[in-house]
């Protein structure tokens, strides 16, 4: 429940789809030629002129964007997933993908077999262009970055202007010191980008909006906490990303906007080829790395035939008109409703997350601007409910938990609608399926199914993944079974997909009580934080160690045995069983980052005549040191 990603448009999906038209219903709060406009519509076409496409979360935010978004869902709901084997060479009963990376010789673009011929044949004076394409720049400015620090000669592709949009990424001081402590941002830029501070972030779950004292089980209402110095920073993405970019062009790397990637074709002996287009001569690299997002047309090819195992949907807005007196604190994950029953569309609970705009450093200036958030989490089933059904229930349900307010239509002055699903599947990080190229961020799946937030995941990971790219290159570690250690199984990862299905309601699934999963957060969140800020902080910044979920999950049977067995029936023994095995691993990795890692750490580094060998187990120890949440960075006075 991060918000801190930035959100990349999102494609159709790679499934056999039903096209019809928008169900009779949908059609009716989705379509811009009906006499009687939603609120919906009419807030998004009454809303001042709206900046150009940049990059990232909410670059667009108009209505007719809105409703690409809508038809993009519905088509994912009503796709229908079935078995595809790039291995069986004959005809299947799916059709093969449409090739957007291959590495036959027989498809792919003839100009980009050709630039990479050249670079084969001896007698000719050619070389590959550059040892690294970024595709997508909004958050591969980042790594392009530390990558040209290290050395390496580098390029990003972006699709559109790189630039940030104006609305702010929220983040943490320790995440920015972190990319800082890398080289990517100086101290000036922490200074200038940064336009908000406030002390912490609320969490609460309530089953009404209500003031309370004590716990869940004293009030029988829920229970809140703040927890300082999380996500408690606003930073302005233009500043960051315009300041990042010109450091690395200063330092040689090149940028090339407006440049869309239309496929790459992959030599395993030679390189990779990036068609641009016919009219521009293909770029040639050692190793192309993925920054596409969610939506990455490199990803969709290789998940071909997949439906996502989960869906966190998002709508909010960034909007003036709120109390400047109580807009001071954020929220982080919020709840103030039971579940809803939305009928034939299923049982969803409402999440809340809100951060104030431009109260400045330290909070010394009033604003009355606030980012506005509502999400759920659920599958794609097809009777799922249209994004226009939740945003009709936000605008509902907003004065309720913004009370400074009654009727955001006409009470706000709404600057940018907000608008999103964005699908997690159970086999991320996505390991590579092609040599030479590899997915970061988003387009891996890197971050938990219980985020939809990429900005921090990057700051976790861009020094193992910068150095291990950086060892990568010099030691010719391309192949896909060397890359794909990079993406290493994680099960600090894995154990949070019974966290989001505890949070979710599986369609069908009856007898649900409404109270249940505010019963359940808020008595955990109780538990974390009475364990202290070593257990709630991790976790609030997405990071899953072994001593605070075994200690939190003991604690809270102890305090609650009799949910246990509800607990049980919501998830499902096989999701249970599942999770029991990742947290095994979970422990296993503890043990093997603590126990082993520093002496097979003292081996890896005399192996310099084994350069592949010691690249293996480098990337050995990262997957147990992150894969167990270790690598997470206690704060002193924690």
């Amino acid at each position: 429940y991060r918000s801190t990603s930035t959100w990349g448009s999102i494609n159709s999906p790679p499934f056999r789809s039903s096209l019809s038209a928008l169900s009779e219903t949908e059609t009716s709060t989705a379509t811009s030629s009906t006499t009687s406009k939603t609120r919906t519509q009419r807030i998004m076409e009454n809303m001042p002129g709206q900046e150009g496409d940049a990059g990232g979360a909410g670059s667009a935010t108009t209505y007719s964007a809105f409703l690409r978004a809508e038809e993009n869902w519905k088509r994912l709901r009503d796709s229908t997933a079935f078995n595809y084997d790039s291995k069986l060479l004959g005809d299947q009963t799916a059709p093969p993908p449409t090739p957007f990376v291959t590495e036959d010789g027989g498809s792919g673009s003839p100009a980009c077999w050709k630039a990479l011929r050249e670079v084969a044949t001896e007698n000719l004076d050619a070389e590959l262009d550059y040892d690294v394409v970024v595709c997508g720049g909004t958050l591969g400015i980042f790594i392009a970055l530390s990558l040209q620090n290290k050395g390496h000669k580098v390029c990003v592709l972006e699709g559109g202007e790189l630039r940030g949009r104006e609305q702010e990424w929220n983040i943490s001081m320790n995440e920015m010191e972190e990319l800082m402590e890398l080289g990517v941002l100086t101290q000036q830029d922490i200074d200038e980008a940064v336009t908000t501070e406030f002390p912490g972030c609320r969490s609460g779950f309530k089953n009404k909006e209500a003031p309370t004292t004590g716990g869940y089980f004293e009030n029988g209402i829920g229970y809140e906490v703040v927890t300082p110095n999380v996500l408690n920073l606003g930073v302005s993405p233009d500043y960051l990303i315009r300041s990042v970019g010109e450091r690395f062009q200063k330092l040689g790397g090149i940028v090339l906007e407006n440049t869309r990637l239309k496929g790459v074709v992959v030599s395993e002996r030679v390189g990779a080829a990036l068609d641009i287009g016919e009219a521009a001569k293909p770029i040639t690299a050692k190793l192309v790395l993925d920054c596409m997002g969610n939506a990455s047309p490199i990803s969709r090819q290789q998940r071909y035939g997949k439906k996502p195992d989960g869906v966190c949907a998002v709508v909010g807005t960034c909007a003036g008109g709120y109390d400047p007196k109580s807009n001071t604190q954020g929220d982080i994950i919020y709840t103030n409703t039971e579940i809803q029953d939305k009928g034939n569309n299923g049982q969803l609970q409402y999440f809340w997350e809100a951060f104030p705009v431009g109260i400045g450093r330290n909070g010394i200036t009033e604003s009355d601007i606030k980012t506005t958030y509502m999400f759920t989490y659920m599958d794609a089933d097809s009777k799922r409910p249209p994004l226009s059904t939740i945003m009709d229930d936000y605008w509902d349900l907003l004065p309720i938990y913004q009370p400074s307010i009654s009727d955001p239509e006409t009470d706000l002055d709404i600057k940018r609608v907000l608008f999103a699903y964005f699908p997690t599947y159970r086999d991320s990080p996505l390991q590579p399926a092609w040599s030479r190229v590899l997915a970061v961020g988003d387009a891996s799946g890197i971050q938990s199914p219980l985020s939809f937030g990429g900005f921090g995941a990057l700051t976790r990971h861009l020094g193992r993944i910068s150095t291990a790219v950086s060892e990568a290159l010099v030691k010719d570690c391309l192949h896909k079974d060397d890359l794909g250690l990079v993406n290493a199984y994680r099960p600090d990862l894995s154990v949070t997909w019974m966290f989001q299905k505890a949070m979710s309601i599986r369609m069908k699934q009856r007898d649900v009580d409404p109270k249940f999963v505010n019963r359940l957060l808020a008595s955990n969140f109780q538990i974390m934080n009475d364990m202290g800020m070593d257990t709630i902080k991790p976790f609030l910044q997405d990071v899953v160690r072994l001593d605070g979920l075994i200690g939190s999950l003991a604690r809270s049977f102890v305090a609650d045995p009799l949910f246990t067995p509800e607990i049980v029936g919501h998830v499902g023994i096989p999701l249970l069983v599942d999770w029991l095995g990742h947290l095994s691993m979970l422990a296993l990795y503890t043990v093997l980052h603590n126990a082993v890692s520093p002496a097979l750490g003292l081996y890896a580094d005399v192996l310099d005549d084994h350069p592949r060998q010691q690249f293996q187990l480098r990337r050995k120890m990262e997957a147990w040191k992150f894969g167990s949440g270790s690598d997470y960075q206690f704060e002193k006075d924690e």
